[in-house]
């Protein structure tokens, strides 16, 4: 799997510091759109919460490409549970590194869908997504960056 951090510029997770997946990806330029959507879903808590999770975190170039209006139509607060029902999909129960993530195949997210991994000659997808970038660990988990936004079927 590639090995992105140098472009993945995080403060916390370069000095140790024992910091919850929401402030990792905080400290991240690549997460800000993320970040935004997490805090206006009102799902803050359970990702600064105990975990431990697995967060498949799309960068902001992720969220750029998905159709025109879908992500501005999810930030609208009529729209929270679908925004949820996103963002939980992009989370694992307990915390998988590289290694072990790319030896799952259909693993639940909290959504309570199950996402594909396959581990080919290009790399690790997720669905659609590729991973490129992984391990940034949490107090309470791991990050894995993808390049797509996962959306639950």
């Amino acid at each position: 799997m590639p090995d992105n951090l140098s472009s993945l510029t995080v403060e916390g997770y370069k000095k140790g510091e024992k910091i919850n997946l929401v402030e990792v990806a905080a400290t991240n330029d690549d997460f800000q759109t993320l970040v935004m959507a997490i805090r206006a879903s009102g799902l803050s808590g359970t990702l600064e919460g105990k975990g431990p999770f697995t967060l498949l975190a799309p960068t902001d170039d992720a969220f750029a490409k998905l159709p025109a209006g879908t992500l501005d139509d999810l930030l609208k607060p009529e729209n929270k549970e679908q925004l949820q029902a996103v963002l939980k999909y992009h989370l694992l129960i307990g915390a998988f590194t590289s290694e072990e993530f790319s030896k799952l195949k259909l693993p639940e997210t909290v959504q309570e869908g199950t996402v594909q991994i396959e581990n080919g000659e290009d790399g690790v997808t997720i669905n659609d997504a590729k991973l490129i970038a992984g391990d940034l660990n949490a107090s309470n988990g791991v990050i894995h960056v993808i390049d797509t936004v996962l959306i639950p079927k």
